[in-house]
């Protein structure tokens, strides 16, 4: 029996070749969409959940109260780490992790690469593989230094790199081990692992509690229950600093680093994952939607399929065997269509992972992905197969071989339903991408309150600290910058908050969290900013400017300045005169509001060279030239420049990647939608081809007749489009509530994606509302 099915089957198939192709092609695509975004969030839900101790590992957090409100932090004290270990045996391991990026040497090869300066225990705590050497041993001394495969080869190429010695800053290091590549799902990044007793060798370690400027893992052991040690742990720190650092610690799982990050009122509140769920409901819509496409087809054909089902009903056959055999003609096209869908993801595979920035790849040696690709196969025939195998086996054999079993055109039948569906999910899709471009536009032409272009800037690596000076002059000398200045980070984020900023006035009970911001001179001239009030630094007028601040406007209403210039501000131990103030200034996110920031003066500490580039200049020869400037006051170390604009253009990469997918999936359901909407207008034809003929013969013109065929599509997609457009506001508004600086929803954005919907519909039922019209009436009524 099974045998003749598939027989039969197959010469379905053949004999309606482009029903079957349209119905294969639209089951592919909405298989191969699916398969593409499941794959992605295969990828995010696995992060960093390979490690075997992952039950038992955590990240410590800060919960503290900040601006009246409950804000919660990850950085942490140095001191936190060994302290939680010494006071708790609950705890089994602990490790910090600082990382930062350094110039490693080898001979005469000079590579930038990211480490992380950590305990040793880190290596026992985390599953990543050394290729060689030992866990336990590989840390155990301040001058081991452990490589991944990808930076052994960056510096040794070919050799065995186990023994070899790295320099780093004038010190030795001896490669103790070599990590296996770190995997795509994991939230680590760096290349190289370093013992944290070189921390204290360069002066970085300190054991003051309100420094938080590290990470902190914890490995509790198996046996602790997580809310009676998260109770005796969480005032560790109010306890150390004798209350002066009044916020709590607690512990955050790593089965939710990647996805949970977000954090309201001390709780978290979601993240990442807002993102995994909403293209989880993307790939189930596609997929239902190619499944309601397949319906529609399926059951428009319903007159060319009667017959066979009222034959087979009076040999015997009951309706179960004829549901088993229209389900297995639909699992069988689903199985082609699959094939289809995994050679198409295998083509479009290095496309995508470009698109999304990761590196996913097919599970080829996995049995249990090869069982979900079969079950996913079965799952999709078993949805797209139901309705029509139990509408065609439904059929009454009398009425069929009369030929009086057609049904009335009813004003709701589950056709017509399955169509509004699709077009409701397409325009939902069409209204989503539209609001995400929209807010990415809105963000990137904000006004940043300083000049982007022409701005370069380069760490401050070897002897560029000492050089400053005559690299500045030489700079400006030559006309390749019109300006420089050092700060402690790059103008496109800042790398220190504080919130003990006391001033004459301040309310005590107050806990304000300030950005900190540094610059030795010309700041506002290198940058752009715009000065309100006072002057920016210049040490070479005012030598005491090294301990001058500016303000931004934000910081001034925070401490309730009305007369900035002269104030006197204390940062921890230092004090500082304001000479100015300055416009805010987008430093942080595009799209937060701005934050109270101080401008530090010389007396504190810097990392980085900007310069203002002379324009009406080859970007490329000034660079050339900058080049050779450093090279010659700093020959130990390459020379690596960045642009701030380029630096900014980057934090809309993950919006901008949530756009482009959900407007490429959008055009995708529109697609598949639009063979629905084809199914049905066939159906609608076929079943009305006998009242096409007597309106023609009674005179109706083939205009009239496609108009009157056509604008039953259109209620349907005006149906659609009242559905569609409440619920998408809903999910909008939902979506841009996360943004502080926010585009409000227009009425324009609703009304371009429902004349789209029209548009697209009415290209798609045309052709088989015009086909249907030209139809001879003497063919459709020649059984009359």
């Amino acid at each position: 029996m099974l045998k003749n099915y598939l027989k039969i089957a197959f010469r379905n198939l053949l004999r309606n070749k482009g029903f079957s192709a349209i119905n294969i092609l639209g089951l592919s695509v909405g298989m191969a969409s699916a398969l593409l975004i499941l794959l992605w969030m295969y990828n995010e839900i696995s992060f960093d959940r390979f490690h075997k101790n992952g039950q038992n590992l955590y990240s410590a957090w800060n919960r503290g109260v900040f601006d009246g409100k409950l804000q919660c932090w990850n950085s942490t004290p140095k001191i936190l780490g060994p302290t939680l270990k010494e006071e708790f045996p609950e705890i089994e391991n602990v490790s910090r992790n600082y990382s930062r990026w350094y110039v490693t040497r080898v001979g005469e090869k000079k590579i930038s690469c990211e480490s992380m300066t950590t305990d040793p225990a880190f290596l026992e705590m985390f599953d990543f593989p050394l290729l060689q050497g030992n866990v336990k041993t590989a840390l155990s001394n301040i001058g081991s230094i452990v490589v991944t495969q990808k930076m052994a080869k960056k510096m040794f190429g070919t050799e065995d790199a186990m023994g070899k010695t790295i320099i780093i800053d004038q010190d030795n290091f001896t490669v103790s081990g070599i990590l296996k590549d770190l995997p795509t799902n994991t939230s680590f990044t760096f290349e190289f692992l370093l013992n944290w007793q070189y921390m204290k060798k360069t002066g970085q370690d300190d054991d003051s509690w309100g420094n938080n400027s590290v990470r902190t893992y914890v490995q509790l052991k198996p046996e602790t229950k997580l809310d009676q040690f998260a109770e005796k742990m969480k005032g560790i720190t109010i306890r150390h600093s004798n209350k002066t650092e009044e916020h709590e610690v607690f512990l955050h799982p790593i089965s939710k680093w990647h996805l949970y990050s977000n954090f309201e009122n001390g709780k978290v509140s979601g993240g990442r994952i807002a993102i995994v769920r909403l293209f989880g409901i993307i790939a189930a819509i596609i997929l239902l939607i190619a499944c309601i496409n397949f319906m529609n087809l399926s059951t428009a054909r319903s007159e060319k399929r009667a017959k066979e089902v009222g034959i087979r009903k009076t040999a015997g056959a009951n309706k179960g065997l004829l549901v088993g055999q229209f389900l297995g003609e639909s699992i069988l096209i689903a199985f082609i269509a699959g094939i289809l869908a995994l050679v198409t993801v295998l083509g479009v595979l290095p496309a995508f992972n470009t698109l999304i920035g990761k590196s996913l790849q097919m599970p080829y040696s996995n049995g249990y992905f090869w069982l979900s690709i079969l079950l996913f196969i079965v799952f999709t025939g078993i949805i797209a197969g139901s309705y029509p195998a139990f509408f065609l086996s439904s059929f009454k054999p009398i009425a069929i071989l009369k030929g009086t079993f057609k049904r009335t055109n009813s004003a709701v039948s589950p056709r017509k339903v399955l169509v509004v569906i699709q077009f409701s999910f397409a325009i939902i899709l069409i209204i989503s991408t539209l609001i995400v471009v929209q807010q990415i536009r809105f963000a990137q032409n904000r006004d940043a309150g300083y000049e982007r272009g022409q701005i370069a800037y380069h760490w401050i690596t070897g002897n560029l600290e000492k050089n400053y000076r005559q690299i500045k002059s030489e700079l400006i000398n030559s006309g390749i910058a019109t300006s420089v200045t050092k700060t402690a980070s790059p103008l496109s984020y800042v790398s220190s908050d504080t919130w003990g900023v006391e001033w004459k006035g301040k309310n005590p009970k107050d806990k304000i969290d300030f950005e900190r911001f540094t610059e030795d001179e010309d700041l506002v001239k290198t940058a752009g900013l715009r000065l309100l009030q006072g002057r920016d630094m210049d040490l070479t007028k005012f030598p005491s400017d090294s301990a001058a601040m500016l303000l931004n406007e934000t910081a001034v209403k925070a401490m309730g300045f009305k007369e900035p210039i002269g104030q006197l501000v204390k940062d921890g131990d230092t004090e500082y005169h304001v000479i100015g103030v300055v416009k805010d200034f987008v430093i942080g996110s595009p799209y937060d509001h701005f934050k109270p920031m101080i401008i530090e003066g010389a007396q504190s500490y810097f990392n980085v060279i900007n310069m203002k580039l002379s324009t009406g200049k080859s970007t490329t020869e000034q660079m050339k030239a900058i080049e050779s400037i450093f090279r010659r006051y700093n020959p130990e170390y390459p020379f690596e420049y960045h642009f701030v604009d380029e630096d900014f253009a980057r934090k809309f990469e993950d919006t901008q990647r949530i756009a482009t997918l959900t407007g490429l999936f959008a055009g995708l359901t529109i697609f598949i939608s639009c063979l629905g909407l084809f199914g049905l207008a066939a159906y609608m034809a076929e079943n009305r081809v006998k009242e096409i003929g007597v309106r023609k013969v009674l005179g109706a013109s083939v205009m009239s007749i496609a108009t009157l065929l056509s604008g039953e599509f259109m209620i349907l997609v005006g149906i659609s489009i009242f559905i569609a457009i409440p619920t998408a506001w809903y999910v909008m508004n939902l979506w841009l509530s996360d943004f502080s600086y926010r585009i409000g929803i227009q009425w324009w954005v609703f009304a371009l994606a429902g004349v789209l919907a029209i548009v697209v519909s009415l290209l798609t039922v045309s052709y088989q509302a015009i086909k249907a019209a030209l139809l001879d009436p003497m063919k459709s009524l020649r059984s009359e």
